[in-house]
């Protein structure tokens, strides 16, 4: 009996599982052919690989910008004392796309250039469509739908909830707006005798404004206020009330 063969056949066998010399144990063609290429976009790109996962990194906040979330920075007293001037604020802009349209209370950043003159607004939302938003009632409040709303919580200490009396039924499809320094803030109240009547329409917002991120004393997530929470839906609810 040949009692050398069995050797030999194992030998060989262990031979042919040690990777070559050079490459990456357990890498085949794929694994080299991208090696390889990666090797090569890093000699193309001034800077090498370092500057490569610079440009996506880049690639990848632009694309985070103009889809997901953005960075805005409060530029008036109008939303006083919870946003301040200078403050940095992220907008998140997925908020409706998933979760329905703005809801009375949410803080919203939307492109008023068609609706009160110029770039880019942060206002609370009071009124959504089909709502009827009043002011002010014996007791000096915001009304909407008949409901007195106690705004204490985000009002601007010694603001009134407003100098000027309207009375107004909110289309569908639009938002009616304000500050929460009322004393300092154009906003719905100002256009109400314009094209639109002042009213935000749903398809100008950019977003929900979440979060305070600067500075960072000052940092904080941005709630819904349950200030709403009592208030009934509007007659025409099947059309674009709020929960």
């Amino acid at each position: 009996m040949d009692t050398e063969a069995q050797p030999a056949e194992r030998d060989r066998s262990s031979r042919s599982s040690r990777p070559e010399p050079g490459s990456a144990a357990g890498e085949g063609p794929e694994g080299r052919s991208r090696s390889a290429f990666s090797a090569r976009v890093g000699e193309w790109v001034p800077g090498g690989r370092l500057t490569l996962t610079g440009l996506l990194l880049l690639l990848l906040l632009l694309l985070l910008a103009t889809f997901v979330v953005q960075p805005f920075q409060i530029p008036s007293g109008s939303m006083e004392q919870g946003l301040r001037i200078g403050d940095r604020v992220l907008v998140n802009k997925v908020a409706y796309r998933f979760d329905g349209r703005p809801r009375r209370g949410d803080v919203v950043v939307f492109d008023g250039t068609e609706i009160f003159g110029h770039g880019d607004y942060v206002k609370r939302v009071v009124g959504v469509g089909g709502d009827r938003v009043e002011c002010c009632g014996q007791d000096g409040r915001v009304r909407v739908n008949g409901e007195p709303v106690d705004e204490s919580a985000f009002l601007y200490p010694g603001d009134r909830p407003s100098t000027v009396r309207f009375d107004v039924t909110v289309p569908d499809g639009t938002l009616f707006v304000l500050g929460d320094h009322r004393g300092d803030s154009s906003d719905s109240r100002d256009h109400l005798g314009s094209p639109g009547g002042g009213m935000v329409p749903v398809d100008r917002v950019i977003g929900r404004a979440d979060w305070i991120v600067w500075p960072l004393g000052h940092a904080t997530r941005i709630e819904r206020p349950d200030a709403y929470a009592r208030v009934p839906a509007p007659a025409s609810a099947g059309k674009g009330g709020d929960g």
